[in-house]
This record gives structure tokens, C-alpha cells and sequence, in this order.
């Protein structure tokens, strides 16, 4: 199969490595031409994922029409780009062509989820969600990975699941996509918040409240806009969770131990290369909250620390002083 994926940062450049030992012919797309100049002559990404080689048949380019002959085209962008880069490639990916995000976030503009973004630049076309715990530094060294592909088709879903998986890469299908893509968003806000405690060596029973807190949130909005509440529970809610507030490897979780070691939030994104999705995702979950009437504290408090210099610990005490409540 003839795989274009738009995107050569740590999770782009890993599923083209997985993907291209399943014999595919994979191309990677980045928009920076000097970025293209050294993928091409070193062959490993040294910037994004150092150390691991990019094989000699993966075409590289940073030309839009990449995908002109595509099969399936994959987005691995950050969500606030999903937009700008489905525009400018949407003369040149053919109609046919099965389409897969999986950005974790939402729309900037409007807060739509980003695969009913993606479907309305390129209509007619299926838009699937690649989504669940899988670090891209652990899961291109061939440790074991489990993500889930979500759409409405399920037979869509199974043949795709057979383009996906490896020896070290299992797939499920799940039907329920607006559960997998809140899961996926949401939970890099509460990663913010794991970071945040951490920083403020707050100790593992606040780590263990906010993670099982933070899920209650997560499912709230999620049913409230339309998921299944067994999603969850499963690798795109609880699992993309725990290793997400528990990993190193996890650049939202960096981010707020840095906050919650004193650093300001510019000090902590210019002082990385990565695009941390939670600071921005922030800002949506808190609009579609509010829009949703949904209650999520954990959320509110980690917006305000983001956006409206709120410290760490009068946001910890908002929360641990909020009038008493029942757990469910």
C-alpha cells in the first residue's frame, strides 16, 4: 500500500519506520525544506527521534503532492496545524484515499474535533483516529505498543487494523470516535496537571487522585458530547492517561513539572522544539466545558494556571477546598 504521512516529527517519523516494515511504500511529508535536506542526508531524525535510522526506501519530500498517489494518507502534525496542512493538501490527495489523523487535540478556531476538521476540507472521504498510549520513542525501538483505530465503519476499521499492525504494533478497532478523540485530547491536559504535582512534590496519593479525577472529567465531557462511556476505560482513556501523567517520555507531563517547579509557561515552550498539545488544549476543553455545561475543576484550575497566572498552589488549594461532593 502507497502510505503519504504529513508530519517528520517524533510520531510521524516512527509510524513511517513501523509502517515500511510491513513492506508499504511509505513517503513522510515536513514542512521546513532544510529539515527535508537533513532527513535525506543523515537519514535519522535529529531533531525529533535521534538514534533510530530512517530506512533508504522512504521517500522524503516537503512538496504537498506527495500524496497524489496515496492509498492512505496519514496526518501527524500538531492539531493546530491539521487545518492549514489539509487545505494546502487537499488538491493533491486522491478521492479514494483513507485518511488518519492522529494529532490529539482540537480545531483551534472552533474546537471541533479535529477529524470532523479534517472531513470538512476533504468531503467524501473516510477520516479515521489513530489514538492510544504510545510513545514514539518506545514504540519505533519495537517495544510493545496498543493503540485503537476509531471510525463509524467497522469493516473499514478491520482492514485497516491489517495495513497497521506489527509484531510490536497491535490495533483495535472502536466505532465510538468522538469517545477516542476526547480521550486523546483531554488527557494531555490532565498530563499538565500529573507534571504540576510532581514538580510541587505533592507525593503519588495526589498523583493517583488527580489521574482517577481527571479520568472522571474526561468521561464527563466526552458523553456529554456524545461518546460511549466504556471508552474510557479502555487504551484511549485510562491508558493513554497513565502514561501520559506518569512518563518522562511525555512532553505535557515535562511541561507542568517545569511549572510546578517555578518556571513561567514561556519559559517552558521555548525551551523545546516539541509542541506541547495540552497548553492549547486547554483552552478548548475549558471553552467546551462551558459550552457542554459539563463540570471539570481539575481542567478549570490547570486553565487558569496556563492562561490566567494562576500559581500551582492556589490552584491546589481551589481544589482541595471545593464544597463536598460525591465521587460519581
Amino acid at each position: 500500500m502507497r502510505i503519504t504521512i504529513y508530519g517528520a516529527g517524533s510520531w510521524g517519523t516512527a509510524l513511517a519506520c513501523l509502517l515500511q516494515q510491513n513492506r508499504h511504500q511509505i513517503s513522510i511529508w515536513s514542512r521546513k525544506p532544510e529539515h527535508v535536506r537533513q532527513l535525506r542526508q543523515s537519514r535519522e531524525n535529529l531533531t525529533y527521534l535521534p538514534g533510530i535510522p530512517l530506512p533508504e526506501t522512504i521517500t522524503i519530500s516537503s512538496g504537498y503532492d506527495l500524496a497524489a498517489a496515496a492509498d492512505l494518507v496519514i496526518f501527524a502534525i500538531p492539531a493546530s496545524a491539521v487545518g492549514q496542512v489539509a487545505q494546502a493538501a487537499a488538491p493533491y490527495i486522491p478521492r479514494d484515499a483513507i485518511l488518519i489523523n492522529v494529532a490529539k487535540g482540537f480545531a483551534p478556531d472552533n474546537q471541533q474535533r479535529l477529524s470532523q476538521l479534517i472531513s470538512a476540507i476533504l468531503p467524501g472521504r473516510p477520516v479515521l483516529t489513530l489514538s492510544g498510549p504510545s510513545h514514539a520513542e518506545e514504540a519505533v525501538r519495537g517495544l510493545p505498543t496498543t493503540v485503537v483505530i476509531a471510525g463509524p465503519d467497522l469493516s473499514l476499521l478491520q482492514k485497516t487494523q491489517d495495513v497497521l499492525m506489527g509484531e510490536s504494533f497491535r490495533v483495535y478497532p472502536n466505532t465510538d470516535q468522538i469517545g477516542v478523540e476526547v480521550g486523546g485530547a483531554v488527557k494531555n491536559v490532565i498530563g499538565i496537571g500529573a507534571g504540576v504535582l510532581d514538580g510541587l512534590q505533592m507525593g503519588d496519593n495526589a498523583k493517583a487522585a488527580l489521574i482517577t479525577r481527571g479520568l472522571a472529567e474526561i468521561k464527563r465531557l466526552g458523553v456529554a458530547m456524545g461518546a460511549r462511556p466504556a471508552t474510557f476505560s479502555g487504551l484511549t482513556g485510562m491508558g493513554d492517561l497513565i502514561v501520559t501523567c506518569t512518563s518522562m517520555h511525555s512532553r505535557n507531563f515535562r511541561a507542568g513539572r517545569e511549572i510546578g517547579q517555578g518556571k513561567m509557561l514561556s519559559q517552558v515552550l521555548g525551551g523545546t522544539v516539541m509542541v506541547v498539545e495540552g497548553v492549547y488544549a486547554a483552552q478548548a476543553t475549558y471553552l467546551l466545558a462551558q459550552k457542554h455545561g459539563v463540570e471539570m475543576p481539575i481542567t478549570e484550575q490547570i486553565y487558569k494556571m496556563l492562561y490566567q497566572n494562576r500559581s500551582p498552589q492556589e490552584a491546589m488549594r481551589e481544589l482541595m477546598n471545593r464544597a463536598k461532593t460525591s465521587e460519581e
